[in-house]
């Protein structure tokens, strides 16, 4: 079995909205926390994130939506020096404090890290274990606790700059990936998989007809029997015959029976079998590499136990 990387920086601690928003630094502490006490994080390999370059972000944002979060994150800290507000609001959900924009291209960053590591074969796969998450952030667009799409910038990088004909992105977070499918709609070198909770938000579900997508809406308290099913019908046959040569995974846990953000009845095992079922594509497609994001997740010991599971199958342990 090759290595497992773990990517995280403690800047991604530092990015908070407000007192009681479930987007929160104990996040990862509860991650670290489970990996710790489960004996997981021996089978490790820890690597700090490097931050994105504005280049690589643009791979998959507008410039002016990167220009508006950094003269965003430079107001603040202006602002905040006279004793102004603590935070910046892109919407009733979503805000930046003065640190936001590092851990923004800390999260980003990590997802390219693990991409090089990954196809040079330094690494077998890697989990980035990263705070704000992504799959929200529009080309143009920051929403729903995200600013920049660090799965999608990580795809369009894999294509640009390592110069890969075909990646996938397989989504799991109990909320559809609308920023995913905004960035990647249409892009036949990306086939993006996904299921979500519907009507839920962000509301409407997918927008595109687009052949690369495969987003799969299920009602409230659909449990893991039905989404495994879901994934064996309609996942596997698509990624088959996509024949991906990386695959990304929007690794979000809050379709987790426990997290009261959602209605989903997943549980660990449910996970663990996702995973497993991707591992078995990537030997066959993608030299076994993967590479996984941190998405939602709000019950912090289901996500800890969940976060758990995952790696254990992509760690061989």
């Amino acid at each position: 079995m090759g290595k497992t990387g773990y990517y995280t920086h403690a800047d991604c601690r530092r990015h908070e909205m407000g007192e009681g928003h479930p987007e929160c630094p104990d996040r990862l502490d509860a991650i670290e926390e489970r990996l710790l006490v489960s004996g997981v994080d021996l089978a490790l390999t820890r690597l700090e994130a490097s931050p994105a370059s504005i280049d690589a972000i643009e791979l998959a944002h507008s410039r002016m939506h990167v220009a508006a979060l950094r003269g965003m994150s430079d107001l603040l800290a202006d602002e905040q020096q006279a004793g102004g507000p603590r935070y910046a609001h892109i919407d009733p959900d979503t805000a930046m404090n003065v640190h936001s924009w590092s851990a923004i291209l800390r999260s980003a960053g990590a997802a390219l890290a693990a991409t090089d590591a990954v196809i040079a074969g330094e690494l077998q796969n890697a989990f980035c274990a990263v705070r704000p998450p992504g799959h929200h952030a529009g080309r143009e667009r920051a929403m729903g606790f995200c600013f920049v799409n660090n799965v999608a910038v990580a795809a369009k990088y894999a294509l640009h700059r390592h110069r890969l004909e075909r990646v996938a992105i397989v989504d799991f977070d109990v909320h559809h990936g609308n920023g995913t499918e905004d960035i990647v709609a249409g892009d036949d070198r990306i086939l993006m998989v996904s299921f979500y909770q519907h009507p839920f938000y962000p509301h409407g579900g997918s927008q595109s007809n687009a052949d690369n997508l495969v987003n799969v809406p299920v009602p409230a308290y659909t449990r893991g029997m039905a989404i495994r099913e879901l994934v064996d019908m309609l996942w596997i046959p698509r990624l088959d015959a996509h024949k991906p040569e990386l695959i990304f995974v929007s690794a979000g846990f809050d379709a987790h029976r426990e997290d009261d953000l959602a209605q989903l009845g997943l549980v660990e095992e449910d996970y663990a079998w996702i995973t497993e079922r991707l591992m078995q594509v990537a030997q066959r497609h993608s030299k076994r590499r993967i590479v996984s994001c941190l998405e939602g997740g709000y019950n912090l010991s289901a996500l800890g136990r969940s976060v758990e599971a995952h790696l254990r199958v992509l760690a061989g342990v």
